[in-house]
This record gives C-alpha cells, structure tokens and sequence, in this order.
C-alpha cells in the first residue's frame, strides 16, 4: 500500500509541475511586456481620407492617422493596436457598440461626440476646413459665396456640421448634400458639376490632385481652425492616459512634426 501510496504522489507531483510548466510558457507567448498580458485595443479608421488614412498603391493601409497610431503602439508594449477599417458614417455607432476601442480618423471635437464620448487630451494635428471647388470656379470665393448652391459634405463628419451651423444661422440658403461612398463619391461629384463645393483641407485637396486629377482647389479663409483628437469610450479612462503619455514623447522628440511634414506637407501640428 505504501508503494501504490508513493507512486500515486510522485505521480501528482509531476502533473502538478508539468501543469505550471505549459501555463508559463503560455504567458510568456502571449506578451512581450513582461509577464504583462498584453491587452488588444482595436482602433477604427477608414480608407478613403487622402493622406490620413487610407490604401496606398501596394494595397497597404496608411496615412498620417494610421502612422502616428503605430508609432504610439511601439511606445506602448501594454497594448497591441489592430486596425478595423468602414465608412467613416459608421465609426461612432462601431465605438458605441465596443465593435472598436478608440477612433482615429481627425476627429475634431463638437458637442454631440462629448456628450457620448471621450477625447484625449494631448491633440495630435490642427484641422483647416476650407471650401473648396474646381479648379475653374472662379465665382465662389469664400462661404459667403455658397447661397443657392449645392455643397457636398460627409455625413456626421465636422464639416457636415459646421455647414449645418451656418446654414440655420444664415437663412438655410445653402443646399446641403451628403456623399454616399466616401471620398471618391465627392470628387466625382464635384469634378462632373452635379454638385458646387465642398469643405475640404488643404493637405486633401493636393493628395487628391496629385493621385486622381481631381481638379480641385481651396478659396477663402479657414472656416474652422480645430485641433483633432483620438474619440475614445467613456470608461476607457486608462488607455487615454497611456495614448496621451505616448503622444507627449512624441511631440517632444520631433517624430509627430516629422510625420505631419511627410504625410500632409506641412507641419500642421501647430495652428496657423
């Protein structure tokens, strides 16, 4: 009996030590911070935004946005970044419903978003809506020149909302039309005369230029001047500090001018 007794134990002893032995090795597999588990943070952006974030000639997702957020991933081994791409129409409705973990697509804060939702505090790029027509329009010049004309805006984005403003505060005399397919649903648009103008910033309008002949051009003054920030959920109070901590060193060691000069031709970090 004391045999079978021993044999039983030792038996014990070594599913017991083989048990800790594949739990450890899992750990260490799945993080490089340590013996931290590495949290997954999906991050929402888009695809058809002109410098910012959107699919190069290779079929790579990048832009400034998409840059700037793996640049703050490297600098945050706590967490891991993975991309989750859709309409930008979709984006607040995908945070809302934890399909995504924060936005990063210049989102410029207004008073519906902070009522829901949660900025950081360290913004990241200023943000020039100008209007903008063909290249040929020498008639509009300003907003002031948008009365009776169609003007075409993304829906739920700032500049649908900025037009909004001043339309109810100016007699609702500009027609205001929302574009259905993104940014190629715009340039068509406006390249063919179905629609006027749209708002639109400077960066954009030479990327789209460049890459499609769009023909476009900005006019008149900035019609808002705002900083931008990463939208993020209410309770995700601890992933805004760690963003807010990684975008203060990289403001301070010159990586966010650099990227704001490669990607938008500018430093547009600061406000004009």
């Amino acid at each position: 009996m004391k045999k079978i007794t021993f044999a039983v134990t030792l038996l014990a002893i070594i599913l017991l030590i083989t048990g800790c032995g594949s739990n450890t090795a899992g750990i260490s597999e799945k993080n490089d911070a340590g013996n931290k588990e590495v949290k997954t943070i999906v991050v929402g952006t888009g695809t058809q935004f002109p410098n910012i974030c959107f699919i190069d000639d290779k079929g790579n997702l990048t832009g400034y946005d998409v840059e700037l957020v793996k640049e703050i991933d490297k600098r945050l081994p706590e967490y891991k970044f993975e991309f989750k791409t859709m309409e930008f129409s979709n984006l607040l409705l995908s945070l809302e419903t934890k399909k995504i973990d924060f936005i990063a697509h210049q989102m410029e804060v207004n008073e519906e978003r902070q009522k829901k939702f949660l900025f950081n505090d360290v913004p990241y790029n200023v943000f020039p809506l100008k209007v903008t027509v063909r290249q040929d329009n020498n008639d509009i010049k300003s907003i002031e020149d948008l009365k009776g004309k169609k003007v075409i805006v993304g829906a739920t984005s700032n500049a649908a909302v900025l037009l909004d403003k001043y339309n109810k505060e100016h007699g609702n005399k500009i027609n205001i039309v929302y574009s259905g397919q993104g940014s190629d649903d715009t340039k068509t648009q406006l390249k063919t005369g179905r629609v006027d103008a749209t708002i639109s910033t400077p960066f954009a309008v030479d990327f789209i230029n460049k890459a499609a002949n769009a023909q476009q051009k900005v006019v008149g003054p900035a019609l808002s001047n705002s900083k931008v920030y990463f939208l993020l959920r209410k309770d995700e109070t601890d992933l805004k500090a760690s963003i807010d901590k990684a975008l203060k060193e990289i403001k301070a060691d010159g990586t966010l001018k650099k990227l704001s000069t490669k990607w938008l031709g500018e430093d547009y970090t600061q406000a004009e």
